[in-house]
């Protein structure tokens, strides 16, 4: 075919391991400058720890006799088995792992799978100290006098499992000190040059959690979906996927807590994959106000599957919610991490906003990346091939999580491939190499290695070597097919089946007595087997139907440096593929496609495979497990936003606001109405006060010393609805546009349109027809859309809309209203929660609190709250207030004044001091606020508010709305 004849030209391969660590090195003095603490710790959390303890005859006596056979093997199901010096594994040794270290209690040995994982993790010892947290798996023992027969516990290797829960803690104790100074290789801790030691840290798990957590939930529930299998095509019979729903959360709160007591301040915690999807959220909530502190990032390495499919998932807002407790959640690939994206914003609501990382130090600048000759901050974050990477190579997509963004990015894992080219050179790979070409003399040989499982596409591919066949009979006896598959994670007698008939058939058709086309062999392969296969090959084909890492495509490009040099077809729907664009990609369901292609590499030129080969080396070679970890460290580290994240927003203190108050003659209350008195909900109509926020103004109004007003977006016909009764109660509409005092109050009676002072009315608001005739374009094309008129502003709406086109509809309005006519108009425009909205320059909830402490100068103390970004102009309005020489502060006469009475003194001097503004934020305390203070939700307001003037709460409106509610404000 012809979009296989010519090798894929790439830019910008290029990447530096040392290069990366020195931007680590950078990035880090830049944020200790910065006053963040960096403890120069990272802690990786593991499912597994990647050691194997086995209790020595030695054991403790209340386990004899008590043994029984596990409930899955110790080793990691589902994971391809690899030594810890190749990413392929020994997997015939895999039950006797050498070497191994001998104590009195305990044996320890390495457990083999996520090699490529934990290989990258060992290299940051050269930079770093590092703890792994995993679980212990299942505890083997020694078999001793006195226990189980053999038959019914021996599990291959003369040893059997105990329930944990008969571990006792003198032994647990004994394992944990075992694993201090561990080191698999016997050379010593880490690498060569290291700086620092890796230490294990066990998690202890109930039996009856630890394989409902991982045997249940994990694998028959979150595993098929992430692979895009609906639970009913799984080969185990699926119940509920609530069956082992408390298993996972029990499993992941172990980890958080487990974490929290090592944790210490500075350390960064890295997470990973699925198994532990809710530990950053849990984590934050185990450690309590330092919470905000801790540094943490999520490296999913499955595919992430598109929202239509993640939203099957029973609890899909608990676990999106886990993962978004991460400052960083990272994918293999650009797509896994768009669908998460989508997901977030269609299941919990939540907006897409864009970051900036940190610029590093002019020092750096020998190892940053140029263009045309201009040192740029950082070079790319990600492992990206594509020359346009260099355009936002600081920007983060993120998502917004009530005012603190979450980046999201991806990075692609690689291999070890110093190691895997040191394996390719065993001395017993040669003779296996010879006899394969001695046994396939004058054929063609295609190999292809995976694990037996649905998602890997043997069938796939079986079909596709069948359609070879057929579409080009020219290789009818010319070429073979060498098939290795592996266990996977649970038996399928039936896929079993289907590829032993598929095999037979095929022999049975293209076979004769003397040649068969296709040799299949489920079993496991010693290492020196595995590379010779892989050295002998014409073609390599890996086609799993969606994988995330897949490793056997790289380990053949490294073992084929050195014999043919062959290529490799490879599918589109691994993690892996969009940075081997030298592969000939295919779609696996696409069966002729793949049997071109399979054609194309096997007739391909020398030069044409060399070229191939070439670029698809330096790829492997570059983008390794080792630069991998380098660069999840960087952009975990380009997180950090300086000051802003070294310390939240503390929570409001009930007794320092109190003692202020009492000792104020004259108080201000300012507040925000929506997500501020009153929770957020989906239809603004029904956020109604609770009788707890009425009585708390009511009592606030009542006292002569306290002027309260309500400083929100909505219009004067829902203000004096729900609030015009409150005697002396002040409001101010549409975000500053109308404002009507509270000496305008008639003893509680509903209020008159003519007592409020319209602002607008001295303001050109011609523009408003231009912004609405463009808002009418928009609402044409967005499904659910509406605009709303304000007398000072206009709003168009798109809570109703679907997501992702309604913020792509708003950004593309936001973009024209910006370029095209607010540098004509006295206008601003702003972005909201599902809206955008147009409002005079002049109009904002800065102006009128301005405007407010300007006529009360006597004020005293200042409490001012609220939750959304128009209320940042309130908290802005009051950060500074400048001193005069006798160091009082001054407050020049804002234009909400000088535009009613043009008489106004130009400045007035203020009581206020600083201590005595409180300024406070609703929501968490990682949000991103000028505010001094936080509160968690509006009934925390109403509770300060009420203890202030002696009441208590009589009864707590509800704040936990469904997920999907709480970005639906639209109202402020």
């Amino acid at each position: 075919m012809d979009t296989f004849n010519e090798p894929y030209t790439r830019a910008g391969d290029d990447i530096s391991l040392d290069a990366v660590r020195e931007q680590v090195r950078a990035l880090e003095e830049v944020h200790k400058a910065n006053g963040v603490q960096l403890s120069g710790r990272i802690i990786h959390v593991c499912h597994y720890l990647p050691v194997l303890p086995t209790l020595t005859s030695n054991t403790s006596p209340a386990a004899a006799g008590v043994l029984s056979p596990p409930p899955s093997p110790p080793t990691v199901p589902g994971d391809v088995p690899a030594s810890p010096t190749s990413e392929s594994g020994d997997e015939a040794e895999a039950g006797r792992p050498q070497p191994s270290v001998q104590s009195k209690r305990w044996k320890l040995a390495p457990r083999y799978g996520h090699a490529a994982m934990i290989s990258g993790v060992r290299s940051l010892s050269a930079t770093h100290d590092q703890l792994i947290v995993g679980w212990t798996g299942d505890i083997l023992s020694s078999l001793s006098v006195g226990t189980a027969s053999a038959e019914e516990n021996d599990l291959g290797t003369g040893e059997q499992c105990i329930p944990s829960h008969l571990v006792s803690e003198a032994d647990r104790e004994a394992l944990e000190a075992e694993l201090v100074g561990y080191d698999e290789d016997g050379q010593g801790q880490g690498i060569e040059g290291n700086k620092g030691n890796i230490e294990y840290v066990p998690v202890w798990l109930e039996d009856k959690v630890g394989h409902g957590h991982y045997d249940g939930y994990c694998k028959t529930t979150l595993w098929p979906l992430f692979h895009y299998l609906l639970w009913q095509d799984v080969a185990t019979e699926y119940a509920s996927a609530d069956a082992h729903w408390v298993h996972y959360e029990q499993a992941n709160q172990a980890f958080a807590e487990r974490i929290a007591s090592v944790l210490k301040p500075g350390d960064l915690v890295w997470v990973h994959d699925y198994h532990l999807l809710l530990v950053p959220k849990l984590l934050r909530g185990v450690v309590g106000e330092r919470g905000t502190d801790v540094i943490i990032g999520l490296f999913v390495h499955t595919p992430f599957p598109s929202s239509e499919v993640f939203r099957c998932l029973p609890r899909r807002k608990e676990i999106l919610e886990g993962m978004l407790g991460s400052n960083l959640v990272c994918f293999q690939t650009y797509s896994y991490s768009r669908h998460f994206t989508s997901t977030c914003v269609r299941v919990c609501g939540y907006e897409t906003t864009s970051r900036t990382a940190p610029a590093l130090p002019s020092n750096t600048s020998s190892v940053l990346s140029t263009s045309g000759g201009t040192t740029s901050s950082l070079v790319p974050l990600t492992l990206s091939t594509s020359k346009s990477s260099s355009n936002s190579e600081n920007k983060y997509i993120g998502i917004d999580v009530q005012g603190h963004v979450v980046a999201v990015s991806h990075c692609p894992v690689g291999i070890d491939a110093e190691r895997v080219a040191r394996d390719t050179l065993r001395p017993g790979i040669q003779p296996k190499l010879e006899a394969l070409k001695a046994l396939y003399a004058d054929k063609k040989i295609i190999v292809g290695r995976d694990k037996l499982d649905v998602v890997k596409g043997v069938l796939h591919k079986l079909r596709a070597f069948e359609k070879l066949l057929q579409d080009y009979p020219e290789w009818q006896g010319e070429v073979v097919l060498i098939q290795v598959t592996s266990p996977a994670l649970s038996d399928s007698p039936k896929l079993e089946r289907q590829v032993s008939e598929l095999v037979s058939h095929i022999n049975g058709e293209y076979g004769s007595l003397d040649f068969i086309p296709v040799h299949h062999y489920h079993q496991t392969l010693k290492k020196d087997e595995f590379y010779a296969l892989l050295s002998v090959a014409d073609l390599g084909v890996i086609t799993p139907l969606r994988d995330g890492m897949n490793t056997t495509s790289m380990e053949f490009v490294i073992a084929q440096e050195r014999t043919k040099r062959s290529p490799l077809v490879l599918s589109e729907f691994m993690g892996i593929s969009q940075h081997m664009g030298d592969a000939l990609q295919v779609n696996p369901w696409n069966l002729g496609d793949v049997a071109a292609a399979m054609n194309t590499g096997l007739l391909m030129s020398s030069a044409s495979k060399a070229a191939r080969h070439a670029a698809l080396h330096k790829v492997v070679t570059t983008h390794t497990s080792h630069t991998w970890a380098a660069v999840l460290v960087k952009m975990l580290l380009s997180q950090i936003n300086g000051q802003s994240h070294a310390k939240g927003t503390p929570y409001l203190p009930k007794e320092s606001l109190k003692e202020k108050y009492n000792k104020a003659g004259k108080r201000l209350f300012l507040f925000d109405y929506d997500g501020t008195l009153t929770p957020i909900v989906k239809t603004p109509s029904m956020a109604v006060p609770s009788l707890d926020a009425l009585s708390a103004l009511a009592k606030l109004t009542s006292d002569p010393k306290n002027i309260v007003y309500i400083v929100s977006g909505r219009d004067q016909e829902f203000l004096e609805m729900h609030l015009g009764h409150i005697k002396h109660l002040g409001m101010s509409a549409e975000h500053g546009g109308f404002i009507r005092d509270p000496s305008n109050g008639n003893n509680g009676a509903i209020i008159k349109e003519e007592q409020w002072v319209n602002f607008t009315e001295q303001l050109d608001m011609e523009w408003m027809e231009e912004v609405a005739e463009i808002f009418r374009y928009y609402t044409e094309r967005t499904t659910g859309s509406h605009i709303e008129i304000k007398k000072s502003s206009i709003t168009w709406h798109y809570r109703a809309s679907d997501p992702e086109w309604g913020l792509f509809q708003c950004r593309q309005c936001q973009d024209l209203l910006e370029n095209n006519l607010a540098h004509k108009r006295p206008i601003e425009v702003l972005v909201g929660k599902k809206n955008l909205e147009v409002r005079p320059l002049a109009v904002n909830k800065g102006e009128i609190v301005k405007r407010i402490v300007y006529m009360n100068p006597d004020a005293e103390f200042i409490f001012c709250a609220g939750d959304d970004k128009t209320d940042e102009d309130m908290f802005r309005a009051l950060h500074v207030f400048p001193p005069t020489p006798s160091g009082k502060a001054t407050l020049e006469a804002p234009l909400s004044v000088t535009l009613v009475d043009k008489s106004a003194p130009l400045e007035v001097q203020l009581a206020i001091g600083p201590d005595a503004i409180f300024t406070t934020s609703v929501g968490p305390s990682s949000k991103r606020t000028l505010a001094s203070w936080h509160v968690t939700a509006p009934y925390e307001v109403v509770d300060h508010m009420l203890h202030l003037v002696g009441e208590t709460s009589r009864s707590r409106t509800v704040d936990g709305l469904d997920a999907e509610d709480a970005p639906a404000k639209g109202y402020l």
